[in-house]
Order: structure tokens, then sequence, then C-alpha cells
């Protein structure tokens, strides 16, 4: 059974910074694509930023490139996120999922696997 664990959300400041965690179990972390989601209240689930097997590529969001970093420890199974120069704008429950294959992807489609999600609440 696949399961993905987030961990490191909260309140923060605009300007603080977060790093989420999301740890992985029951199938092999390193071959599959990871990606990050968000969800803010009233909102679809968007997409934030993706990362592919080796961490060798990846993918942002225009709305957060050149704040956050999507990174992955396949020995640790464990992927993170590292949100910088948070804005009010980025409060949302963020999801970390498992791709089917092992490249980037965008959509949430092309996820099978998905965490419960973390809080992220950035005051003005």
């Amino acid at each position: 059974q696949v399961q993905l664990v987030e961990s490191g959300g909260g309140l923060v400041q605009a300007g603080g910074s977060l790093r989420l965690s999301c740890a992985a179990s029951g199938r092999t972390f390193s071959s599959y694509g990871m990606g990050w989601f968000r969800q803010a209240p009233g909102k679809e689930r968007e997409f934030v930023a993706t990362i592919n097997w080796n961490g060798g590529r990846t993918t942002y969001a225009d709305a957060v490139k050149g704040r956050f970093t999507i990174s992955r420890d396949n020995v640790k199974n464990t992927l993170y996120l590292q949100m910088n120069s948070l804005k009010p704008e980025d409060t949302a429950i963020y999801y970390c999922a498992s791709a089917a294959g092992y490249g980037v992807g965008l959509a949430p489609g092309e996820y099978n696997y998905w965490g419960q999600g973390t809080q992220v609440t950035v005051s003005s």
C-alpha cells in the first residue's frame, strides 16, 4: 500500500520560509516522478512543482518560480518543497503526489497516489 505523508506546514508571516516534507512508502520511490500541488479555499487544486525520478529535471508554476525549490532524497524516500519569500496568496493545503511514470508531470491526472495534505497559512 502506497503512503505519502506530508509535514512541515504551519503559520508564517509574509516574507518568511517553510520547508515541506513528504515521506513515501509502499513503492520504489526512486522509480517515479513526484509533484506538489495546492488547493486554496474555493479554488481548484493547482500545480506547484514537479521533479523527475532522479531529480535531474524540475518544473515550476509561474506563481512560485524563483521562490520555491523542489528536491528529493531517494535514499530517505522523501520529497521536499523549500518555500521562501512566502506571500498571503500562497495560503493553501499543499499535497504531494506520486506520478504514474518516471518523468515530470504538470496535471493531477498524471499522478496516481496522493498524500492527505498539510496546511500552509501566510499572514500579511
